[in-house]
């Protein structure tokens, strides 16, 4: 099409679309003071800025420090100026101890995102931050963070401890695999995991003393895909000490932290055994049993704070569900509303962005929540089975690739489930046929409303 269609083109969609009825939400001249009562503060690594309303006291701003006498000094100060709504960045991990102690001496305290509360152009001082959070703040134009109840946050900081275990057990794998090649022993071809049981049983040895691969290889699981004989070439190499002395620092490293490890998972489930259930029903059996990476029996434990069995779904296996558990919580109509405003705060719905009247993008925005990556690992799982899910995956990626079928799936998981935790029911799935079936249904009803439109009838032909 030339540039001349084009234009003509363009200025016929815009003369008819002048004419359409818009929705209009009739703003107020001036903006009202909502938090009558409001405080800012901005928060520092070493001390933080105070600001309260001007008729509430002669000093407008205060400087206090960061321990917790000077916290609860700042308390006292805020009682003592009738401030009821307290707003501050979140600013590293500095807002935590300042959040914890007001929100105890019974404050409303909200966390705002930094990027959402900037300053006008000109200087940027501490005072200026903090009289500017405080302003926007009366307002009312500051948009809450989310954070769940006080009891989820303390098992979200367990799940983080144990996430943080076995990413620095991570590195020292690396450690074992390094040592090994440096001494040319293969162990990694012949074991999926060097650090299983025939991995650590053989590794061990190694490090006793032994040297010979027939009787290394007989330490082999039964499970072990690999022959006596492929361990025994492997293992094969040169036994220099300095060598055997990373790796025996590597493995002694790896044991400690599968030693934290399954205490931080011992510390989880006394705690999440501790919670309030919402039902004390038994779970009915599940479809199929899922590999749990935890000690204990997650799905039991979340059947009782749920109220339904979340693992029903594919790809949502025991360590998903449970940093999606710790990530949101259970009170999911009360926090966010609806499964749309759900999966928009994790940035799995499309961020549309319109100009003209044109579409100009409608990528999803980036976003750092632990629950959307969860989400997004089980999309990819899930993507690999003959389920609904999967075949969705599929007809996605064929279509727009696999990025955005990782994210179109795990929108709909998110969907999925904010569904089964507000109604307390039990997932069923209906399988790869029952979608593929319904989508032709959906493509044949497109094809005979179009050709409706064009003075058609779409006919089915006998075979």
């Amino acid at each position: 099409m030339s540039r001349a269609r084009k234009e003509k083109s363009r200025k016929t969609k815009s003369t008819k679309s002048r004419g359409k009825a818009l929705k209009v939400v009739r703003r107020q001249a001036t903006l009202e003071r909502v938090n009558l009562h409001a405080a800012g503060i901005d928060v520092g690594s070493t001390s933080m800025f105070v600001a309260v309303p001007p008729e509430s006291s002669a000093e407008v701003v205060k400087e206090y420090g960061v321990t917790t006498p000077e916290l609860h000094a700042l308390a006292d100060w805020l009682k003592e100026c009738g401030v009821t709504a307290v707003a501050m960045e979140s600013t590293g991990v500095y807002w935590i101890p300042v959040y914890e102690v007001l929100e105890a001496r019974g404050f409303e305290v909200s966390l705002v995102d930094a990027r959402k509360a900037q300053n006008v152009s000109g200087k940027k001082t501490d005072v200026l931050d903090c009289q500017w959070l405080q302003e926007l703040h009366t307002y009312g134009l500051l948009a809450k963070s989310f954070r769940p109840a006080d009891e989820i946050v303390v098992l979200r900081s367990y799940l983080r401890q144990r996430e943080m275990l076995v990413e620095s057990r991570a590195s020292h794998v690396q450690h074992i695999h390094k040592a090994l090649q440096q001494m040319n022993l293969r162990l990694d071809t012949v074991v999926s995991d060097v650090t299983g049981e025939t991995g650590m049983s053989i590794l061990k040895a190694i490090l006793g003393g032994e040297r010979d691969g027939a009787k290394l290889s007989s330490l082999r699981n039964f499970r072990c895909h690999a022959s006596e004989e492929e361990i025994a070439e492997a293992l094969d190499g040169n036994y220099r000490e300095e060598h055997l002395f990373s790796l025996k620092q590597a493995v002694k490293l790896v044991e400690s932290y599968d030693d934290r490890k399954a205490e931080c998972e011992t510390e989880i489930e006394r705690y999440v055994s501790s919670l309030q259930p919402v039902t004390e029903e038994e779970m009915p059996e599940p479809p199929e049993r899922k590999r749990s990476l935890f000690s204990f029996d997650v799905r039991e434990h979340l059947y009782r704070q749920l109220g339904t069995d979340v693992m029903r779904i594919k790809g949502i296996n025991a360590e998903v569900a449970l940093v999606i558990y710790s990530e949101t919580g259970r009170d999911l109509e009360t926090d966010f509303g609806n499964g749309k405003r759900y999966s928009s705060w994790m940035g799995l719905s499309p961020n549309t962005k319109k100009t003209g009247g044109r579409v100009i993008s409608s990528k999803t925005r980036q976003n750092g929540s632990r629950a959307a990556a969860a989400f997004r690992q089980a999309a990819v799982s899930v993507g690999r089975s003959d389920t609904s899910l999967g075949a969705y995956y599929r007809r996605i990626a064929a279509k727009l690739g696999k990025g955005a079928a990782v994210t179109a799936t795990a929108h709909k998981l998110a969907r999925i489930w904010f569904a089964l935790v507000t109604k307390r029911e039990l997932y069923d799935e209906s399988g790869a046929a029952a979608y593929e079936e319904k989508q032709r249904e959906r493509v044949l009803k497109g094809l005979s409303k179009k050709a409706q439109s064009l003075g058609y009838e779409l006919r089915k032909v006998a075979a």
